[in-house]
């Protein structure tokens, strides 16, 4: 298995808008420090050179702290650094030819939002599932909350890992224990928190109790 499941347990997703003068790569180290496992580039406003830009900042980074780098979606920019693999959501690219393009060795996640896209997923070569979003989030305007017996579907469905994501915190990260995942994946509990590195270890002291079984 390429992704392991250990390697979920605190899926950092970047989000530079709350960082202020701070740089992506200054924050993404905060959160490695404190304990991230996994890091995807996911910034969708930004073009393609300056997106590149960034995932060439982040690579050597991650790599130090040996999390695995992630893009979001954009598979030339994944290749043209390097990166561990790409993470798809259901409208984008058929995750079998973008596994001809990477190569057996890359990571492929893909987003779920039920069971037979979990199902669906795994048989078109993915190697670990994103599904959520969990709770209230502002990531994602359009965002329903999946409900968690759906989601305990989704993790009995699938051999691969499965890692939770949208709106998740350290108060309502505990209630995601016996669903099945593997880790949270978290985007403005990290990124948007006053000490990132403070945030990172308190929510990887959680999830290594929740999932850590």
């Amino acid at each position: 298995m390429k992704c392991s499941r250990d390697s979920l347990r605190l899926y950092a997703v970047t989000d530079r808008h709350w960082l202020g003068a701070k740089t992506l790569a200054q924050a993404v180290e905060e959160a490695l420090r404190g304990g991230a496992t996994m890091v995807q580039l996911r910034e969708k406003d930004l073009p393609d050179d300056l997106f590149l830009a960034e995932a060439l900042a982040l690579k050597p980074l991650a790599a130090r702290y040996g999390a695995p780098l992630i893009i979001n979606d954009r598979v030339e920019v994944a290749m043209a650094c390097g990166a561990d693999g790409v993470h798809l959501g259901q409208d984008d690219a058929d995750p079998r030819a973008v596994r001809l393009r990477l190569g057996p060795h890359k990571i492929i996640g893909v987003s779920a939002h039920n069971a037979a896209e979990a199902v669906a997923a795994e048989r078109n070569g993915a190697d670990y599932l994103g599904s959520g979003a969990l709770f209230p989030t502002s990531t994602k305007d359009n965002a329903d909350a999946l409900p968690l017996n759906e989601l305990k579907r989704i993790a009995a469905a699938v051999s691969i890992p499965v890692v939770g994501i949208g709106g998740i915190t350290a108060d309502n990260l505990p209630a995601l224990k016996g669903t099945g995942l593997c880790g949270a994946a978290v985007v403005s509990a990290l990124f948007a928190a006053p000490d990132i590195e403070a945030s990172a270890r308190r929510l990887r002291r959680l999830a290594d109790k929740i999932f850590g079984v």
